[in-house]
């Protein structure tokens, strides 16, 4: 059996810079680098979608830039798009429209979805005319590029490059492992402070 390297994740996840969905608190975090206009990332967001509402407050999801320029021309645009959405607090907003009409993402279409989700259009239209986002989108990338990210969609599970199929069927199963071993372990030391919490009154009461 082929062993698969172990790849970690080179910019540790925040809530401060990152766009997150889900309980800060949740035991599994599952990080996404995409790109609006891949066609392998579209088929990936109905199937994470499900994945966060059958885990709700046990998966925390974030989404990183990672657009691929040489071969989806309107990319970086709409990277910087959802950027300047998140500056009007419409960041996931912006996100399920771009990737629910991913066959259209020219500057006249990002106009129109921005005035759908109710924005600023004036400040939209000037921020993306101005690429006021563009290094926030470079920052993500980069960020990909070290953590060994070479196509889209890559995920990351509680920091560790997820190296197999993301299927809804296997990349479910495998969250739902890590959330078993999370619940064992989790168990495990209750158990022992109980066991260490026993022995200790047992001593006392020797001592007596």
């Amino acid at each position: 059996m082929t062993q698969i390297e172990t790849v970690e994740l080179t910019l540790p996840v925040s809530s401060e810079r990152d766009h997150t969905h889900g309980s800060d608190t949740a035991p599994v975090t599952l990080v996404e680098y995409g790109d609006y206009e891949c066609p392998y990332c579209g088929q990936a967001y109905p199937i994470i979608k499900r994945i966060q509402k059958r885990l709700d407050d046990n998966l925390l999801f974030v989404f990183r830039n990672f657009p691929i320029t040489r071969s989806h021309p309107h990319a970086q645009h709409a990277a910087e798009a959802a950027e300047a959405a998140s500056a009007q607090n419409k960041f996931w907003e912006m996100h399920d429209h771009l990737y629910e009409h991913q066959q259209n993402l020219d500057d006249d279409n990002l106009m129109q979805y921005a005035s759908v989700l109710g924005m600023d259009t004036a400040r939209f239209g000037d921020e993306l005319a101005r690429h006021v986002y563009a290094d926030r989108v470079r920052e993500d990338f980069m960020s990909g590029i070290r953590s060994g990210v070479n196509g889209t969609p890559t995920f990351y599970i509680n920091g560790i490059r997820y190296d197999y199929s993301w299927d809804e069927k296997t990349l479910l199963t495998a969250i739902e492992q890590i959330l078993e071993d999370s619940s064992n372990h989790q168990s495990s030391k209750k158990k022992k402070k109980r066991t260490t919490a026993a022995s200790r009154r047992k001593m006392r009461k020797s001592r007596l």
